[in-house]
């Protein structure tokens, strides 16, 4: 059997007019920003390849899963935003990671990276809503609130890793450790051991189903912080008595995804595996048959049987490559319709064009760079992580 992937619809219908209108169902915020990439340009496509081949060992390019293809053609390695900076440490030798990826993707390959190499961001607009969602500031203003509760001392920071370098910072400074999607239940577990609560941030949703669903913790054992409520649209009490307290962030992609969309794929698709980011709202991660991280759902999709129906609840790029990869089995979009990740997608194929030509030309653009202070209490909760059992 022999399958072709359906673009999820692009129809006034399915969300009126694309980029510019918000799903009034979807989590506050989350937004489809705009239609299919275009097609590869060939003169770019040439233009890309002579650049990397004349700088060689000096670049390293790294591609998270999100990207579109016309940019994945060109990374070393893929992945997702740990690997990735992982990916980046084991290379010591390039003068240059490319980073096509997010703001908080390159800053953590600057952290983990030697001084003599240097990271560049394509286009410096790519960042990041969820990790936008909470600032240092922010954060720190929250600790007041714990330390005024009484509860600071017993409390552990635990950041994901789609988080600014304050954050991982504040993390590290307050004795917290990363997590990814893949380890966050070990993340918890290391952090119930060292203290009786959990500040987990910036993601709300991965740290519900985590403590929920893998920890065996109750809804009623959480609550939400809103950074915008004065202390955060909590009592005191409602502080001292939950033990997971959840920053109010979310992504604005897996965000989309609801429990119509489980039921209405289920309806069209008869005998579907619904599959599912640990990101996207409890409900939808309770009512599908398998949940993890972005390298769960590829190594899952790998191991399918033939002919397995899937209906996969992450970005749009990555389901459009996995299904094109498995064309003996079927592998639709969970969303009928078309969602990116906008930041992600801002590094297309002009930018990294332009990046490395620029490099040939002996100018390095976009660096980024993370303080030598944020970068040793950052890479203090990250080598945490990394000690984890």
């Amino acid at each position: 059997m022999t399958t072709t992937f359906n673009e999820p619809s692009a129809t006034p219908l399915a969300l009126l007019l694309l980029g510019r209108e918000a799903d009034p169902q979807s989590e506050r915020g989350v937004d489809c920003p705009g239609d299919l990439p275009p097609a590869s340009d060939p003169d770019l496509v040439a233009r890309a390849r002579a650049a990397k081949e004349q700088l060689g060992d000096r670049v390293f390019i790294l591609g998270h899963h999100y990207q579109r293809d016309e940019v994945i053609q060109f990374a070393d390695v893929t992945g997702d935003s740990f690997k990735l900076a992982r990916d980046a440490e084991s290379r010591p030798q390039a003068e240059y990671i490319v980073f096509c990826g997010v703001h908080f993707m390159a800053e953590s390959a600057d952290i983990l990276t030697t001084d003599r190499q240097q990271v560049v961001l394509p286009d410096l607009a790519a960042g990041c809503s969820m990790a936008d969602m909470a600032t240092a500031e922010q954060v720190a203003e929250c600790w007041d609130v714990l330390t005024d509760a009484g509860v600071a001392d017993t409390v552990v920071p635990v950041a994901y890793m789609n988080s600014s370098a304050d954050i991982k910072a504040f993390t590290g400074r307050h004795g917290g450790t990363i997590c990814t999607s893949s380890n966050a239940k070990r993340a918890l577990e290391w952090a119930f051991e060292q203290g009786e609560k959990v500040l987990f941030l910036p993601d709300q949703h991965l740290g519900r189903n985590t403590a929920v669903r893998d920890m065996g913790l109750s809804l009623d054992d959480c609550v939400v912080y809103n950074p915008h409520k004065p202390n955060g649209g909590l009592t005191a009490d409602q502080i001292r008595d939950a033990k997971m307290i959840l920053w109010r962030g979310h992504c604005s992609v897996h965000g989309r995804f609801n429990l119509d969309s489980v039921n209405e794929v289920r309806e069209r698709i008869p005998g579907v595996t619904v599959l599912v980011h640990p990101e996207c709202k409890h409900e939808v991660v309770e009512a599908a048959d398998m949940v993890g991280s972005t390298e769960y759902i590829i190594k899952a999709l790998d191991a399918a049987e033939p002919g397995s129906k899937w209906a996969v609840g992450t970005e749009l790029n990555l389901v459009r490559r996995l299904a094109k990869a498995h064309p003996d089995k079927e592998i639709v979009f969970l969303d009928r319709t078309v969602c990116f990740c906008s930041t992600m997608n801002r590094i297309d194929l002009p930018h990294l064009v332009w990046a490395l030509e620029e490099l040939v030309a002996g100018r390095v653009p976009n660096v980024i760079t993370v303080d030598p202070d944020t970068a040793k209490y950052a890479k203090a909760a990250l080598d945490q992580m990394l000690a984890l059992p």
